[in-house]
């Protein structure tokens, strides 16, 4: 019996800085990472030879998008079809915050899980950042 796909992998890690803009500044010039606006992105392949994109993100210390969790950091996953996905999950009684969106580069959605972390889900479409 082949177990359902959710989760295909990490889609990024998000955490809190003083200065976002200076720490992505110091990781491209100390650590050699290729890096933008909003930090890195590491790109590998699927099982299926596919590109794949994480991103790795600092944000501003006083940001709102890691709401309702009180941590300083928030983790991305990729997941496959996240709009049955957050159905399935509403209906195993895990909190869903906020509503689906759409972009170019995929399809997200958030959870909280047991200790109130938030849990941002995507469905992406990675060649959108090629």
């Amino acid at each position: 019996m082949e177990t359902e796909k959710r989760v295909t992998g990490i889609g990024g890690f998000f955490f809190k800085a003083e200065n976002s803009k200076a720490l992505v500044a110091w990781y491209g010039k100390h650590l050699g990472l290729k890096t933008d606006d909003y930090g890195s992105t590491f790109w590998w392949k699927d099982n299926a030879g596919n590109d794949c994109s994480t991103q790795w993100s600092p944000f501003a210390k006083d940001t709102q998008y890691f709401e309702p969790s009180q941590k300083e950091f928030m983790q991305n996953f990729r997941v496959h079809d996240l709009e049955n996905l957050l159905k399935k999950l509403s209906t195993e009684g895990v909190t869903i915050v906020g509503e689906l969106e759409t972009y170019e580069y995929g399809k997200f959605g958030w959870i909280l899980d047991l200790e109130g972390n938030k849990i941002e889900l995507w469905e992406p479409i990675d060649k959108a950042f090629q």
